[in-house]
């Protein structure tokens, strides 16, 4: 009895070119339910937004950092300007 690998082959195949398991365009047939596709768009317009409001956490979160490294540097540098010159 022949074994059927096609599946396998087609599993390994989808996971080598989407490892994440994302559905990929062309991939199957494209649904002709209105409904459907309504649900997709807005399953993904949901995404797009998480991913908007990560975009700007992560935007607010290096802008602080680079306040804080501005500070730091201004704070070690008047530090230093401050300190009696050492005797050699």
């Amino acid at each position: 009895m022949a074994e059927d690998y096609s599946k396998d082959l087609f599993e390994f195949f989808q996971k080598m070119w989407n490892p994440a398991s994302f559905p990929l365009p062309g991939m199957f047939t494209p649904s002709m339910n209105v409904e459907d596709i309504e649900k997709k768009i807005s399953e993904l317009q949901s995404v797009e937004s998480w991913l908007k409001m990560n975009l700007a956490f992560l935007q607010m979160t290096i802008k602080t950092l680079e306040l804080q490294k501005s500070a730091l540097t201004t704070l070690q540098e008047s530090t230093k300007n401050n300190q009696p010159a050492s005797k050699s």
